[in-house]
């Protein structure tokens, strides 16, 4: 895709987030509801379905392009930005590992002409946050397939036209050899179980529900989730996610560099004494975004490659992986508290134009969205057996 290309992607999500977004934000946040208004607007700007591949009708967005548009919305609105970063890690699930089949390809045109909202089930009553791990099983017979699953959280379900769910492969399957299952709206029911009045990420509404579905045995995803999990939503889910939480901190720091223009304007010729602090943090919200633009550029650079899914099962690619989630969730919600020590009550305060409590809420979600210290169990497993060439 052309440098112009990419930029107009961008560029148009950069609108929608500064106008629409944004917008409604706060009330998207108090009411812990949907974001209908910024996932239309999107839909009518076609930017749903362009991490379909080209020959589909896609726009072939590559991982830079994708990072940039959820870092723009998430400026806007956290939640909006992490609901189009997991619908992207759908479509590419699905553009990356369903093409064999005649039916997603098919699925995947259909996806760009209707421009459709993709969320997914990964958790699991009994499980343990163990997304590698399922206790349901997709039941295939005469053609056609059977899936229940008892979900803790289920991304956006009520909102998504079609899911993407894991499931073991049979009812013999062990807990470990799983399947994607694409569960179209006419397909399911889904009864909600929980509530989702959280601390921050409300507009992302995932609440737990009971899924009972039916469909034709083609919306079973071609290969195992194993494959699908390590060489797409593994990077895709840590580096979009990371390009959100980018988003979140640029706006905390927008609203502290205001804070300190103003307080600038009163005085002028004279450096406010908090200039300094807004320094320092726009030093180590460099290094967040150089850190995530980086590993996107260099994912984009593997994908190049003839042996580039291979290269995303090796030992260096997870460890890698799994440093900028971990990493990036712990500096987001550091930098969004030096923006509040910057500003000061005015940020404290909901009702301020210089609030981060929003941005702060939400950047508090990101250790636990698969759980750091999970994340380091397996890092410090890994480290064990490999060796740093670089």
């Amino acid at each position: 895709m052309s440098s112009q290309a990419t930029s107009d992607i961008i560029s148009r999500t950069r609108t929608i987030a500064q106008e629409v977004a944004a917008r409604h934000a706060s009330d998207v946040d108090a009411r812990a509801r949907f974001p209908h208004e910024t996932f239309e607007a999107l839909r009518q700007a076609k930017l749903l379905a362009v991490a379909a591949p080209k020959e589909h009708g896609g726009a072939g967005a590559n991982m830079q392009e994708l990072a940039g548009m959820c870092t723009a919305l998430a400026q806007g609105c956290g939640s909006s930005g992490m609901v189009l970063a997991m619908h992207h890690i759908q479509v590419a699930c699905i553009a990356r590992h369903g093409r064999t089949s005649a039916f997603f390809r098919a699925y995947l045109q259909e996806l760009v002409e209707r421009q459709l909202l993709v969320g997914s089930i990964t958790s699991e009553v009994g499980v343990w946050g163990d997304t590698r791990s399922s206790i349901c099983a997709c039941i295939r017979e005469n053609g056609r397939y059977t899936l229940d699953k008892d979900a803790t959280t289920a991304s956006y379900a009520e909102y998504a036209d079609d899911l993407l769910v894991t499931s073991r492969r049979n009812a013999e399957a062990p807990q470990s050899d799983q399947v994607l299952v694409l569960v179209r709206k006419a397909d399911r029911t889904l009864t909600q179980t929980g509530t989702w009045d959280t601390m921050g990420m409300r507009g992302t509404c995932s609440p737990g529900f009971k899924m009972t579905s039916s469909g034709p045995e083609e919306q079973v995803l071609p290969g195992s989730f194993a494959d699908a999990s390590a060489q797409t939503m593994v990077s895709y889910s840590h580096i979009l996610w990371s390009a959100v939480w980018l988003g979140i901190a640029s706006d905390a720091m927008a609203r502290a560099s205001a804070c300190v223009r103003a307080e600038a304007r009163k005085t002028p010729g004279v450096v406010p004494p908090k200039a300094t602090h807004l320094a320092r943090l726009s030093s180590r919200l460099q290094l967040l975004r150089n850190s995530v633009h980086g590993q996107a550029a260099e994912f984009d650079e593997i994908m190049s490659r003839p042996t580039g899914m291979e290269e995303l099962l090796t030992i260096g690619w997870g460890l890698k992986m799994n440093n900028i989630k971990v990493a990036s969730s712990e500096m987001a919600p550091q930098l969004v508290h030096d923006a509040l020590q910057i500003i000061g009550i005015a940020a404290y305060k909901n009702d301020s134009k210089l609030s981060v409590g929003r941005q702060y809420r939400d950047s508090l979600s990101a250790a636990l969205m698969i759980s750091n210290d999970r994340i380091f169990g397996k890092t410090a497993s890994l480290l064990l057996v490999y060796k740093d060439d670089e």
